[in-house]
């Protein structure tokens, strides 16, 4: 079938351009005049059989041509939609399994306060309702239509929102990128380019006011440390008795080294075999006990439940908004999966599934009063009875996979921005970037999630801190939201404020009634959100008044000069690799290390790493090499820029960093700034050199031909790394300066701890502990 309408697309094609060609030659030989035309019709007849056979004969290999770009487009559309199918499915174990498990205990947390003395059908319609309308607007349609495209170039979660408001105007605080030096491609996006004066009056307010910034970056960071919160009571939400809950917990937490794409095969079967029982069950239900509960789709059953109940339907919204608990993580584990993927999962096959869910136990409680606080598994029919119970035991450790693949994530984007303390990340995947396991993590999760169930042993109580903490993140990425469809969609103003008021007004109404229950287990996710937005305000701030401290007290180039006669500096053979945040001039700690020690190597490399915000850099544009000083000094400096979601590979840093220097010493005398071409380029002469350096954000300049002077720069180079290659890095310690208030010395206190007992530089860069140099120093901040 592809074959023929390839084939067919040629031909009409074909045909389109002879004829093209007959009008030409029609409208040529009548432009001549009579005297072509009294030539004969001969003559005519031969150029028209001439030229109709030229043309035949190029379009024969047009033909060709479009039946190999057809057979082209057709693959690649079945691998993408291939691919994408795989994705889906993996993405069922890996996402939806909290949002899929919630109708084990959504109506038993409704009706578990006063709204258990309203037993009557139009309170069971009225909350099937609200579950169904919620389930609609907030996953349906603001998650899986709105929120994940707002993506960052494909990662998604709360900082990628924030990131992308950084990049397109001035309201971020964590501006990582130099002054000096390119932003390249990777900061292009393809958004609106039309400014109205809202966007424009936002910008300007956010750019004016810093107060204003560090109220967006706090709640940005209470968005993430929400999430945090989420993934620690999320594992805990289950009927089992305590000792087969931790059980089950340690074995799931043991499970995540084997990273997401495993963990997803292995769990996705089972979310599958779940959902279709519950779709299965609900079905058999609505048909046999009440079929009449499918009115519950109308609105107005909502509005009846509310003029019934009162105060106690409103306290029952707790229990409700577990309905949506996961749908947050859909937009978080982005970065594992693709917008496509996740959308055709839940719009194909988890949302119908549980909607029917619903409808089933609605329907059995209409006929069962007297099991409301069970009617989930009373309502399943004896004869399935166990199997569904092992499917949803299975099930429920499936659940808690969606939070903690969401906290790896969130975790990597706060560590990459200097959010949070430094812990080891472990890429799983070489496909896709974004699957990575942390073990502190996983492991630290595991003990606070076993700290919860010993302490609670009550789902309901966890219920009431779940809810709570699920709705904060949620009315947080709706307030980011504003911003984004403002500032970077440029949209109306009118279009954000409705999205505002469609879902703002929905979750703050459910908040609401969260906050009313923070004395019966809310206080849990408050709590421990407030400690970790504590712990990563204090890790940026003190990470800002450390690079502070360098920045003032770096030495200048000229006065490092003056500073070798008199101290009678000596260089070493070999290479040294200076590891420093100071983008000029000599870093301090260099300059303390050489005025205690007169002597370094004969080669020194200032290396600066820099995190963008932006996921992922192009590795043609990572490394900047630049000269300092004169060529006869022998010191460069090389920025290197990774994205927040850029594997760091610490095995090769080296190589590439040398292969970058001898292709600098090659193309530019100490009068160019930068390079950054990767060598494979040069290769195919200047002409694609040129036209690279002028698309590209780096300047080239004109060829140059081999010097004699560079040729022994060169060698040199290649000299001294024969000798060995050292690493030098800082092992500061920031302690609070004499007459600091006592917050700050507070702040700066526990930064300097957490500095001390958190993984060590050296290890996170994956510095060989042979060639290590640290050096050192009390930063009096």
């Amino acid at each position: 079938m592809l074959d023929a309408v390839s084939v067919l697309f040629g031909l009409v094609f074909l045909f389109k351009v002879e004829q093209c060609g007959m009008q030409i030659l029609k409208a040529t030989v009548n432009g001549n005049g009579m005297a072509v035309e009294n030539r004969g019709v001969c003559f005519k007849s031969s150029i028209a059989v001439v030229f109709s056979l030229t043309v035949k004969s190029h379009f024969v290999v047009v033909e060709k041509k479009i039946l190999e770009l057809s057979h082209a487009c057709v693959h690649y559309l079945q691998e993408y939609y291939k691919s994408t199918l795989c994705l889906a499915y993996q993405s069922l174990g890996v996402v939806y399994g909290d949002l899929s498990t919630s109708p084990i205990y959504v109506y038993k947390s409704t009706f578990s306060g006063r709204l258990r003395l309203f037993e009557e059908d139009h309170e069971i319609l009225g909350v099937l309702s609200l579950i169904i309308w919620t389930l609609t607007l907030i996953s349906l349609c603001k998650y899986v239509i709105f929120v994940l495209s707002a993506d960052d170039k494909g990662e998604g979660g709360t900082f990628a929102l924030y990131s992308l408001l950084c990049r397109h105007s001035n309201m971020g605080l964590l501006h990582t990128f130099q002054a000096g030096h390119p932003h390249g491609s990777f900061y292009d996006d393809v958004t609106s380019s039309r400014e109205n004066k809202i966007s424009l009056a936002i910008k300007a307010f956010f750019e004016k006011h810093q107060s204003s910034r560090v109220v967006l970056l706090l709640v940005v960071l209470l968005g993430t440390s929400m999430v945090l919160g989420d993934g620690i009571l999320t594992p805990t939400m289950s009927d089992y008795t305590v000792s087969t809950a931790c059980v089950i917990l340690m074995i799931l937490f043991s499970l995540q080294h084997y990273g997401t794409r495993s963990v997803g095969f292995l769990f996705a079967p089972i979310l599958v075999a779940w959902l279709l029982c519950l779709a299965g069950v609900g079905l058999y239900n609505v048909v046999h006990w009440n079929p009449r509960v499918i009115r519950a789709v109308s609105p107005y059953y909502i509005y009846d439940f509310f003029r019934i109940t009162g105060k106690a339907g409103w306290s029952s919204l707790g229990g409700v908004v577990l309905s949506i608990t996961g749908a947050e993580a859909m937009f978080a584990d982005l970065g594992h999966f693709s917008q496509c993927s996740l959308r055709m999962a839940f719009a194909g096959f988890v949302y119908p599934c549980l909607l029917l869910a619903y409808m089933g136990e609605a329907a059995y409680l209409s006929k069962h009063r007297e099991d409301l606080q069970n009617s989930f598994y009373k309502a399943i029919p004896e004869p399935f009875f166990w199997p569904f119970l092992i499917i949803a035991t299975l099930a429920t450790v499936v659940a808690s996979q969606a939070v903690i693949s969401a906290t790896f994530s969130i975790i990597t984007q706060c560590r990459a921005l200097k959010c949070f303390p430094r812990v080891k990340i472990v890429h799983t995947s070489d496909e896709i970037h974004g699957r990575i396991y942390i073990p502190e993590v996983n492991w630290a999760l595991m003990v606070l999630c076993l700290a919860v169930v010993l302490g609670f042993r009550d789902t309901d109580s966890i219920g009431n801190a779940y809810g709570l903490a699920v709705v904060c993140v949620m009315f947080v990425t709706t307030c980011l939201m504003f911003l984004i469809i403002t500032t970077v969609w440029k949209r109306n103003v009118l279009v954000a404020l409705i999205f505002v008021v469609m879902f703002g007004s929905v979750e703050l109404l459910y908040l609401s009634a969260c906050l009313a229950k923070v004395h019966r287990g809310g206080w849990v996710p408050l709590v421990s959100s407030l400690v970790i937005l504590c712990l990563m305000s204090i890790w940026k701030y003190g990470t800002i008044e450390k690079l502070s401290f360098e920045q003032q007290n770096k030495v200048g180039l000229d006065r490092f000069l003056t500073l070798g006669p008199s101290l009678g500096i000596q260089r070493v053979p070999g290479i040294g690799l200076v590891y420093s945040n100071v983008p000029s001039g000599v870093p301090p700690m260099f300059a303390h290390f050489v005025t205690n020690f007169p002597a370094f190597h004969q080669v020194v490399i200032f290396v600066t790493l820099e995190t963008l915000l932006v996921p992922r850099v192009p590795a043609n544009e990572r490394f900047l090499i630049s000269q300092v000083g004169s060529r006869e000094l022998r010191i460069l400096r090389c920025t290197v820029r990774y994205g927040y979601k850029d594997l760091r590979d610490s095995y090769d840093f080296e190589s590439h960093i040398m292969d970058k220097a001898v292709e600098f010493l090659q193309r530019v005398d100490h009068n160019d700034e930068m390079f950054g071409t990767p060598l494979s380029l040069l290769n195919h002469g200047i002409d694609a050199v040129a036209a690279i350096s002028e698309n590209g954000p780096f300047a080239l300049g004109r060829r140059r031909s081999m010097k004699s002077g560079e040729l022994e720069e060169v060698k040199k180079l290649t000299e001294a790394r024969q000798v060995g290659v050292a690493y030098m890095i800082g092992n500061t310690c920031v302690v609070p300066r004499k007459g600091s208030f006592f917050l700050k010395k507070l702040a700066i206190n526990i930064y300097g701890f957490l500095r001390q007992n958190c993984r060590r530089p050296a290890v996170s860069l994956g510095i060989p502990h042979t060639s290590l140099l640290e050096v050192g120093m009390i930063y009096h901040v």
